[in-house]
C-alpha cells in the first residue's frame, strides 16, 4: 500500500536509538526527509548512515539536550531552516522515572518537563504553520495507563494524552491530525533487564495475547501509518500496539 509519504518532511525526537530510531528509519524508507534530533551525536551519525544505506533521503541530524529551556525553539528554527516546511512531528523523547511516595520536587519537575512540557512547546513551534497550510500530523508516543507504582513519566504521558485530545479538537478543522501511540512491552535491552532468564516467557504467556513481547518495528509500522495521508480521518485517538496485553475493554 502506498502511504503517500514520499517527499514529506518529519521531525522526530529521541531519534538516535530504540523506538524513535525505528520510527525515523521507517519514515525514511517511505521517502520522508527526516530531521532527527537527540542528545547523542555519535548515534545520530550512525542513524544517518543507516538511512543512506537503505536508500532513504539524506536525513538532517541535530544534537540537542531536550531538557534545555531553549530546546524547542532551537529545534524548531533548525528544522525550518533545513527542511522548509514540516509535515510531521513525532514526539518520542522521554524516560521512565519511578519515584517514592514523597519525592524531591526536582524529580517531578524534570520528569514533567521532559515528558510533557517540552513536547507541547515543540509542537507549538510547528502547529501555526501546519494550520496555515491546512495539513500536518502530530504523533505523541505515550505509555501504559496501568502503572504499577508512582512514575513521573506515566503522569506526564497521561497529560500528553489529554492535551492531545483537546488539541485535536482545536486543529482538526485545519486538516491537522493529532494522535497518541501506546507501545506495549518491546524486546529492548531495558526490558530484558527487567525480565531476566525465563521471566519474559512466563509473563508473556500469562499476560499477552500474542504470547511474546513486540519489536520496535511493530510500533514503527503503526506510527508511519498514523502520520500518513492514509490516516487523514484518524485524530484524537490513542492507538495501542501491545500484542493484546492491556486488560481494559475500551
Amino acid at each position: 500500500m502506498d502511504l503517500f509519504l514520499n517527499g514529506k518532511t518529519a521531525v522526530v525526537t529521541g531519534a538516535s536509538q530504540g523506538l524513535g530510531r525505528a520510527i525515523a528509519l521507517e519514515l525514511a524508507k517511505e521517502g520522508v526527509k527526516v530531521f532527527a534530533t537527540a542528545r547523542n551525536e555519535e548515534l545520530l551519525a550512525s542513524f544517518k548512515q543507516e538511512v543512506l544505506a537503505v536508500g532513504g533521503p539524506e536525513p538532517v541530524i541535530f544534537a540537542q539536550e531536550f531538557l534545555a529551556a531553549d530546546a524547542p525553539k532551537k529545534i524548531g528554527a533548525a528544522a525550518f531552516e533545513s527542511l522548509g516546511e514540516i509535515d510531521i512531528l513525532i514526539n518520542n523523547a522521554g524516560a521512565s522515572q519511578p519515584v517514592d511516595v514523597v519525592a524531591p520536587e526536582e524529580e517531578w519537575e524534570k520528569g514533567m518537563t521532559l515528558g510533557f512540557t517540552r513536547q507541547r512547546q515543540l509542537a507549538q513551534q510547528f502547529l501555526p504553520r501546519m494550520m496555515e497550510r491546512k495539513q500536518g500530523s502530530v504523533l505523541n508516543i505515550t505509555g501504559t495507563t496501568e502503572p504499577t507504582q508512582i512514575n513521573v513519566s506515566a503522569v506526564s504521558k497521561a497529560a500528553i494524552a489529554v492535551w492531545s485530545k483537546g488539541l485535536s479538537r482545536s486543529v482538526g478543522a485545519y486538516g491537522v491530525t493529532v494522535n497518541c501511540l501506546q507501545p506495549g512491552l518491546l524486546d529492548t535491552a531495558q526490558i530484558r533487564r527487567l525480565f531476566p532468564g525465563d521471566e519474559r516467557r512466563k509473563f508473556a504467556e500469562r499476560e499477552i495475547s500474542m504470547k511474546d513481547f513486540g519489536e520496535a518495528q511493530d510500533v514503527a509500522n503503526m506510527a508511519t501509518f498514523l502520520v500518513s495521508p492514509r490516516a487523514r480521518y484518524v485524530t484524537g485517538t490513542v492507538a495501542v500496539v501491545d500484542g493484546g496485553m492491556r486488560h481494559y475493554s475500551f
